[in-house]
C-alpha cells in the first residue's frame, strides 16, 4: 500500500470493496454521533430518502441522550450535506485517483471527517481523524489507512488549496466555495445576477430557524410565546406571518414532546409556507379544496382561518401523507376536513369536480426554495429532472381550475424560485383560460413579498424564510 507523499499532497490507495451495515454502536450499545451521521448519509444516498425523518427517528429514541451529542449529530448531518460540494472538491484535489469511483460509504466517512476539520472549531483535528478511522474500521478495515492519510493530509495542505477566482469565474467560485451544483449557480446568476446568486447560496447553507404556527382555534400567539418562554425557550413572533413563532435556539428534545405540541396548540411550518393560507384567504362557511395537500400543513391552517366552519376537501396521491394529515387534524382539533386519495390530474376520472369557493393547488415542484431545510435536493436534482415539472404543474393547474365556481378563487403555489415553475406556468394557463384573471394578494400578505407582477414571492437571502411563490387567480 502506497504511503502519502507530503510534497505532492495527493494520495493514491487501492480501494477494497466495502459493505454497509446498520447503525454503528459503541460497545455500550449507545450510538456514536459521528458514526450515526455517516450511517444517515449512507441511507440518504442509497434510498434517496430525506435526512430529516431519518434523523428524527434516531433523536426520538434513547440511544443518544447527551444534548451535546444530539446537537453534534444534527450539525454533522446537515452541515455535511450542505457543504458536500466544497468538501468533495478539497478531497478530490488531495486524492490521486478517481474520486467519482470511490465507494459511497467511504466518501461519507471522509466528508464527515473533513467537515469537522474545516467547519467546526470545537472539535480537535486529531479527534476528527481518529473517529473517522474507527468508523471506517467498522465498515471495512481495508480503508483505514486511506482515511487516516487523506484526512491528515487535508489538515496539512487543505488551506493551501485555493478556490477559483471570483472575478475570473464567478459561477465556478460560488459553486465551489458555497457548495452548489454549477448548473444551478449559472441559472441563478442569469436570473438574479452574481451578487444575489452568491447571497442566495450563502443563505441556503445557513441553519434555518424552527418556525411554529399558532393554532388559533385553541390559543393565541401571545399565549404560545408566553408558554415557550416559561419553559426556558427563546422565542419571538415571526416578522411576516401573523400566526407564526420562531424558536431562536435549538430544542434539547423533539418538538413533538413539547406539551404545546401534544395539546395541538402549535404546528411546525415555515413562515413563508404559513402565508399560503393567507393567499387563499378562506372564510368561515365556505367550500374549499386543497389539491396536492400533502401532510396538511396548509390544509389545517386554512381550517383554522375558517374557524372550523365550512368544508375542506383535501386530496393527494400519497396515502401516507393523507394519513399524516388526518393525524394532524385530530391533534389540532379540526373537524371540517374531508380527505380523498386520488390523482388531481385525473379528477374527471375519479369523481365529479366539486364547485368550490376557493381552491389551492400547492403543486409538486423542484423544492429549490427549501435548500436550507432539504440540502439533499441540490445534489439530486438535474436540469432534465427540473424540466419535467412544468408540464405536470400546468396539467394539474388546468385540472384544479375545473373545481372553481364562477367568482371563485384559485391559488397556485410552489416552494420553488424558478420562473419555469412559477410565472411561466401562470402565463401559459391564462393564455388558454381567458375566463381567469390574476388578482392582487390579500392585505395580510406583506407588501415587500409581492413582486412587480402581483405575485407572492419569498427568498431565503432576502426574507430569511424558505423560497415560495404564489399567484391568486379569479374565475370571472
Amino acid at each position: 500500500m502506497n504511503r502519502p507523499d507530503p510534497a505532492a499532497g495527493r494520495l493514491r490507495f487501492p480501494i477494497p470493496k466495502g459493505r454497509e451495515g446498520g447503525l454503528i454502536r459503541h460497545q455500550s450499545g449507545k450510538e456514536n454521533p459521528r458514526r450515526v451521521a455517516v450511517d444517515i448519509l449512507n441511507r440518504v444516498d442509497k434510498s434517496q430518502a430525506f435526512a430529516e425523518p431519518l434523523l428524527d427517528r434516531v433523536l426520538s429514541g434513547n440511544t443518544i441522550e447527551n444534548p451535546s451529542d444530539r446537537s453534534l449529530l444534527t450539525h454533522l448531518v446537515y452541515g455535511t450535506l450542505r457543504m458536500k460540494g466544497r468538501l468533495d472538491w478539497v478531497l478530490e484535489n488531495l486524492y490521486d485517483g478517481s474520486w467519482t469511483d470511490l465507494e459511497g460509504s467511504l466518501k461519507n466517512v471522509l466528508r464527515v471527517g473533513l467537515y469537522q476539520i474545516t467547519c467546526l472549531d470545537r472539535i480537535p483535528d486529531y479527534a476528527a481523524v481518529d473517529e473517522a478511522v474507527e468508523t471506517v474500521k467498522k465498515i471495512h478495515p481495508g480503508w483505514a489507512a486511506l482515511v487516516n492519510a487523506l484526512l491528515r493530509n487535508a489538515i496539512r495542505k487543505g488551506k493551501t488549496i485555493k478556490p477559483p477566482d471570483y472575478k475570473q469565474d464567478p459561477a465556478l467560485h460560488i459553486a465551489i466555495v458555497h457548495s452548489h451544483p454549477l448548473w444551478i449557480v449559472k441559472r441563478w446568476i442569469d436570473l438574479f445576477g452574481p451578487e444575489d446568486a452568491l447571497r442566495l447560496c450563502q443563505a441556503n447553507n445557513e441553519s434555518p430557524p424552527l418556525a411554529l404556527r399558532t393554532n388559533t382555534l385553541k390559543t393565541s400567539r401571545d399565549d404560545v410565546l408566553k408558554s415557550l418562554r416559561e419553559e426556558g425557550l427563546k422565542a419571538e413572533a415571526t416578522s411576516y406571518s401573523p400566526d407564526g413563532v420562531t424558536l431562536l435556539a435549538g430544542l434539547a428534545r423533539p418538538i413533538r414532546q413539547l406539551d404545546l405540541f401534544r395539546r395541538g396548540l402549535i404546528h411546525v411550518q415555515d413562515e413563508a409556507s404559513q402565508l399560503i393560507a393567507h393567499l387563499v384567504n378562506p372564510r368561515p362557511g365556505e367550500k374549499v379544496a386543497d389539491l396536492c395537500c400533502g401532510s396538511g400543513g396548509k390544509t389545517t391552517h386554512m381550517a383554522e382561518r375558517m374557524e372550523n366552519n365550512g368544508r375542506i376537501l383535501a386530496m393527494d396521491l400519497n396515502v401516507k401523507k393523507i394519513n399524516a394529515l388526518e393525524t394532524n387534524a385530530r391533534r389540532l382539533g379540526i373537524r371540517i376536513i374531508e380527505t380523498r386519495h386520488g390523482d388531481v390530474s385525473r379528477l374527471f376520472e375519479t369523481s365529479s369536480p366539486v364547485a368550490c369557493d376557493r381552491v389551492l393547488l400547492d403543486a409538486p415542484c423542484s423544492g429549490l426554495g427549501t435548500l436550507r431545510r432539504n440540502p439533499e435536493i441540490k445534489w439530486r436534482l438535474t436540469e432534465e429532472a427540473l424540466s419535467a415539472f412544468p408540464p405536470l404543474q400546468l396539467n394539474l393547474l388546468r385540472s384544479a381550475s375545473t373545481c372553481v365556481k364562477k367568482g371563485g378563487v384559485l391559488v397556485y403555489s410552489t416552494c420553488s424560485i424558478m420562473p419555469e415553475e412559477n410565472d411561466e406556468i401562470i402565463t401559459s394557463f391564462l393564455s388558454c383560460r381567458p375566463d381567469f384573471e390574476l388578482l392582487n394578494p390579500p392585505w395580510t400578505i406583506p407588501r415587500e413579498m409581492i413582486g412587480a407582477g402581483g405575485q407572492f414571492r419569498s427568498f431565503p437571502h432576502i426574507h430569511g424564510t424558505d423560497g415560495f411563490y404564489g399567484a391568486v387567480l379569479s374565475r370571472k
